[in-house]
């Protein structure tokens, strides 16, 4: 079989896993690869998956807004003219605000 060799550049701790992960499913890194090459030839378009866990703090984050949100506590608009109409009175209020501590 005739071949090509391209050349990446990665985090030597990702190949490394990647190649543990290869490994464990079965295949070689250098299969997965010409095989998700194939497949963007195949379909063109890229998919990509984050199977990550949120951070602690993206979990308070959430807890917190739901709480907001049972509580009442948010904004509502039926159109962006009136969130843009709010977001601009907030800001000149906040201008006024700085300029009348100064």
């Amino acid at each position: 079989m005739n071949t090509a060799v391209i050349t990446i550049k990665t985090d030597p701790a990702v190949k490394l896993k990647a190649r543990k992960v290869a490994r464990e499913l079965g295949f070689s890194l250098s299969g997965v690869i010409n095989s998700y090459l194939r497949n963007l030839i195949r379909t063109k378009s890229v998919h990509l998956s984050l199977h990550e866990e949120p951070t602690p703090y993206l979990l308070k984050t959430l807890r917190e807004s739901e709480e907001d949100r049972k509580a009442g506590r948010y904004m509502h608009f039926d159109t962006s003219g009136e969130e843009l109409a709010f977001l601009d009175k907030m800001i000149a209020n906040g201008r006024k605000q700085k300029s009348a501590k100064h």
